[in-house]
């Protein structure tokens, strides 16, 4: 039997790619930092990626794990290369990395470059890959509005293939349950279709009987209007960044990666948004 981890399990991908696991007959060991948190049966274990002892500990006997990216941080690199290093040592055969869609040293998104270099340490390390090529996830667009349901930056006329978190999730425990189909194997997870931000303002308006609506910002603006934040500059550019790519066309290629994986339809952005806090 294939021992299966699950890093990041307090969290949106982590928890339902265990859910789906479980719904399979699977028992995957759950990895978080704080896995008190966690309301389960199944194994459990401290993991935390910036402590590749805690990692080291976390897969003893795993052979493939889902890596969930970590939060922003301005560390994040080094915490990921930390763990694909105690994750080699611990004898883990195959990671299965949540990356993001066009990963890049040049990517217009600027936590891209983190994915492409965390890409790159998994290929170095000679661990067997899957990388899981995330687009933006289409249920935190809710919360990028402003208390008037303002969604602001310098999006411009451009297009977002935004993918349900559930999409992934799927995906992910697809790929769990047959890693070996998906050695070395690079996915491009997108919705159906590529939207404005004035549209999805308007499906964020359909779905949950509050107003959205988009303002396109120059970078000027859109700076200044995140400087009360008390944001360090690297975050601040992130959250530009993501605008920027839009604009700029980075994120609105559609792929039908969901769709040959799963054997049905991606989730569209409206139907992302059902059952979400969004």
């Amino acid at each position: 039997m294939t021992t299966i981890a699950v890093t990041g399990a307090t969290g949106s991908i982590g928890r339902l790619t265990a859910d789906l696991l479980t719904g399979a007959g699977l028992r995957p060991r759950l990895l978080a930092p704080r896995p008190q948190r966690l309301d389960t049966d199944l194994p459990t274990a401290r993991c935390d990626y910036a402590d590749g002892s805690s990692v080291r500990a976390a897969l003893a006997g795993v052979d493939v794990a889902l890596f969930v990216s970590g939060r922003e941080d301005a560390d994040r690199l080094s915490q990921h290369r930390t763990f694909v290093d105690a994750a080699r040592d611990a004898g883990v055969q195959h990671l299965v990395y949540t990356s993001f869609v066009g990963a890049s040293p040049t990517s217009g998104f600027t936590l891209g470059h983190d994915h492409a270099a965390t890409e790159a340490s998994i290929v170095e390390s000679g661990l067997t890959a899957t990388f899981l090529r995330d687009n933006f996830y289409a249920e935190v667009f809710g919360h990028f509005a402003d208390g008037s349901g303002a969604i602001r930056g310098p999006a411009g006329r451009g297009r977002v293939a935004a993918v349900s978190q559930r999409d992934v999730a799927a995906v992910a425990a697809h790929v769990l349950g047959d890693p070996a189909r998906h050695a070395d194997a690079t996915y491009d997870l997108t919705g159906p279709e590529a939207l404005s931000l004035d549209e999805i303002a308007a499906h964020l308006s359909a779905v949950t009987g509050r107003p959205h609506r988009f303002v396109d910002e120059t970078l000027d603006e859109a700076r200044a209007s995140r400087a009360g934040h008390g944001a360090p500059d690297w975050q601040v550019d992130a959250w530009i960044s993501t605008y920027t790519a839009i604009r700029d066309g980075e994120l609105a290629a559609v792929s039908g990666d969901v769709e040959r994986l799963l054997g049905r339809p991606a989730l569209t952005f409206r139907d992302a948004l059902v059952g979400t806090d969004a």
